[in-house]
């Protein structure tokens, strides 16, 4: 049973126990219970809500301006839903942790993308946003003469999930509309300016004293691979092997792409060194190379097999690994568990859009389809002209040599079956590229074999310190861009990690400088607290501009409905009203479903 299932099992229990304690009286009046949620009204604070108000012009041009951003986001939020939901409906995605309902709740732990060790900042993110959101609600009504006839907090079974404001009833009937308006997008404005404040503060003096500390960061480590044997973990940084200084990430993988020794000294951030008895273990292999294994224990290669020798040749490193398949185009190898695998050796390509080759729009004018390859998947390139083809930079040298209008003779494996053809170039179109064109891209070197002899993963801390701190665009889109981070890594931009913050699995990554060095490791906590403060700020501010009641959306967009209604020559405009306000809600509510429990119901 997943984590969902239990902390539906202990709300449900929550609430048993919680209408039994009212219905014997246990509760005071100032307690009520709606199902898992429990609210406590209080009258406090009126006093200071009335005196804050007093500046009523201020409050209202604020206000007004939120009110307009509201409305924009509100016809964001409305289009994205459906457009989603729709998309869900006809090509229902697979079930995936983006996806999964439990990451849509708040809560560290249950939520994988809140890690338990920045729960404390992200309950003060939390209370922060509430804490304004409704506050500006209050404010806002007291500007617009509205009564408030309590307020206090919400809880989900024993979380604090949120606050509340209660106007009087009457006294907001009798308000008009636009103080109606604004004290509605209240909450949601005063969340935008939470966020403004908490990423400006954070991508400008806060991450600024944050640098990447030198060395390889290592974010993870391949279970039974030389670095595990070594004792290299998670979170270690490398900052040297032997005598040669390891700066960053980039660094480690030239000395282990360059070098032969098979028996390194590792030295570790800390001080510590450690011995590493290199090994080739096999990180990736594409799925569609002729060397891959079709199926567990059958012959060829797979992913964590442990190449030991090439063409009889023992190879323990990536120079060796090369050295030893030479200028052959085709290869053995041998795995630490005694098997043997022979077949071709290339580089994995696919065939460019017919459309992109100049003047041509149909598949019969590319290159390789004049010559009778397909133009449709990938098949392994072993020969140009007589080259050798192992990787995409052989294909470019290969086609440097020869023009348009001339013939190169191509050697590949195209569907299992080796083939030669005489293939005539076209005009390279692309700016600033001199040479034939051949029609097609290099996907993959050395037949789809990746290999590591160290088996770590790098982190990429300077990039995501750049996404923070550097990079063009306005803090809006810097702000959006935030959002994705924690997790950013299965989201198909190209990282591996997700990114919740400086915590432990990566404090040891970065270290801090400038005006801000005297806090030490205070900088990193003042960072988690204002990037989750404005991750969720921004966040319960987009939740609320949905158009569905009972949300401030739902509520803005009564208002405005109201508006236009009540300008049109038609007698039952509360009808109307309800008619365009309760359809829009129901759309909002079907998308909703759709979009959190599509996947798993339909994918």
């Amino acid at each position: 049973m997943n984590t969902l299932f239990w902390v539906l099992a202990g709300l449900l229990a929550y609430s048993a126990a919680a209408y039994w304690a009212d219905a014997q009286g246990y509760l005071p009046d100032w307690v009520k219970v709606q199902g898992p949620l429990t609210t406590f009204h209080t009258k406090s604070g009126r006093v200071f809500l009335n005196w804050l108000a007093g500046p009523k012009r201020f409050w209202r041009a604020w206000t007004n301006i939120g009110l307009g951003a509201t409305l924009v986001v509100m016809a964001g939020v409305f289009t994205l839903l459906l457009q989603r939901a729709i998309a869900i409906v006809r090509n229902p995605p697979a079930p995936s942790p983006v996806n999964d309902p439990q990451n849509v709740l708040v809560i560290p732990g249950v939520n994988e993308f809140l890690p338990l060790s920045v729960a404390p900042e992200i309950v003060v993110g939390l209370l922060v946003g509430l804490v304004v959101h409704e506050g500006g609600h209050g404010l806002l009504c007291r500007v617009g003469d509205i009564d408030i006839k309590s307020m206090g907090l919400v809880s989900l079974a024993i979380l604090p999930v949120g606050a509340f404001v209660e106007p009087d009833e009457e006294s907001q009937r009798r308000a008009d509309r636009g103080a109606r308006a604004r004290m509605f997008a209240a909450g949601v404005t005063n969340n935008y300016a939470i966020t403004f404040v908490a990423f400006a503060l954070l991508v400008g003096p806060v991450v600024g004293s944050i640098a990447v500390a030198p060395g390889a960061a290592i974010g993870g480590v391949v279970p039974g691979s030389a670095a595990a044997e070594a004792g290299i973990e998670s979170g270690d940084r490398i900052e040297g092997i032997g005598d040669q200084e390891i700066a960053n990430g980039s660094e480690l993988e030239a000395y282990l792409a360059n070098s032969t020794q098979g028996e390194i000294q590792v030295r570790l951030g800390e001080g510590t060194e450690t011995t590493v008895s290199r090994s080739l273990l096999v990180t990736t292999m594409a799925p569609d190379s002729p060397l891959a294994a079709e199926g567990e224990g059958e012959a060829g290669i797979d992913v964590n097999d442990t190449i030991v020798a090439v063409n009889g040749t023992e190879t323990r490193t990536e120079k060796g690994f090369r050295d030893a398949i030479g200028n052959r185009s085709a290869v053995t190898l041998e795995t630490a568990d005694g098997r043997t695998t022979t077949g071709p050796m290339g580089v994995l390509a696919v065939a460019t859009a017919p459309e992109t080759t100049p003047g041509s729009s149909e598949a019969s004018d590319h290159p390789l389809a004049a010559a009778g390859f397909p133009t449709q998947g990938r098949f392994l390139l072993l020969q140009i002209d007589g080259t050798v083809t192992h990787t995409p930079e052989d294909v470019t040298t290969a086609l440097e040599r020869v023009s348009a209008g001339e013939e190169v003779t191509i050697v590949a494996v195209v569907d299992g079956d080796r083939r030669t053809e005489t293939v005539t170039l076209t005009q390279d179109y692309r700016e600033g590229e001199s040479g034939g064109y051949l029609g097609i891209s290099p996907r993959a070197a050395y037949s789809g074999i990746e290999t590591n002899s160290l088996g770590v993963k790098p982190y990429p801390a300077d990039s995501f310190l750049s996404l923070l701190t550097g990079g063009e665009g306005s803090l809006l889109s810097r702000a959006l861009l935030i959002l994705v981070l924690p997790f950013i890594g299965i989201v198909g931009l190209g990282f591996e990690f997700n990114f919740p913050g400086f915590v432990a699995a990566n404090q040891n990554f970065y270290q801090v400088t400038g005006p801000l060095e005297p806090l030490g490791g205070g900088v990193f906590l003042l960072a988690n607290v204002l990037f989750w403060t404005g991750w969720i700020n921004l966040n319960l501010a987009f939740f609320n501009c949905i158009p569905g009641y009972p949300l401030d959306g739902g509520r803005i967009l009564r208002a405005a409905t109201e508006a236009v209604v009540v300008r049109l020559p038609i007698e039952d405009k509360h009808t109307v009203t309800r008619t365009v306000t309760t359809s829009v809600g129901l759309a909002m509510l079907i998308a909703l479903v759709l979009v959190l429990f599509g996947p798993q119901l339909l994918g």
